[in-house]
């Protein structure tokens, strides 16, 4: 009898293993990924890992940036990194899209990871576009300076 209920506990324990594995993932990745213990699940979980880790490595540095001043990013700054986030997300969007039947990837996962990915260019587009305008204003401002008079001085003395 008290092996039984051993092996019970055992089962169970495995069984929400399983459940905390599949729902850190979901958490991590935002996609449930195969059944725990396949290897196809294991080759999926990894390949989606490093992909998720380059992403939020990226996305990481990006908040560090706007922790600076007033939390908002420079957009200068921001924009190679927004670019990099987009080529990360490019990334994950393609592995999922190419091995979907292969790793179990839920239409709603590949949707959302999609629809993020979208809203990350148009982010990064917008950013870059008002970065290249800043940095022509500053280009204008200097040349300008350069380009000005020199200034005349003030009569010192009596008047």
């Amino acid at each position: 009898m008290k092996s039984l209920q051993a092996k019970d506990r055992m089962m169970i324990t495995r069984k929400l293993l399983c459940v905390a594995r599949k729902a850190a993932i979901l958490a991590a990745f935002g996609a449930p990924l195969a059944v725990c213990g396949a290897a196809i699940a294991l080759d999926c979980n990894e390949d989606i890992a490093k992909l998720t880790k380059k992403r939020q490595g990226v996305i990481d540095q990006l908040n560090h940036q706007s922790k600076g001043a007033k939390n908002q990013l420079d957009p200068i700054a921001a924009c190679p990194k927004l670019r990099a986030l987009v080529s990360a997300e490019s990334e994950l969007v393609a592995y999922l899209t190419k091995n979907k039947e292969w790793c179990s990837v839920p239409d709603e996962a590949l949707a959302n990871i999609n629809a993020s990915s979208a809203k990350s260019n148009s982010v990064a587009n917008q950013a870059c576009k008002v970065a290249a305008q800043m940095k022509k204003a500053q280009q204008q401002q200097s040349a300008g300076a350069l380009n000005a008079p020199p200034s005349q001085k003030l009569p010192t003395g009596p008047l």
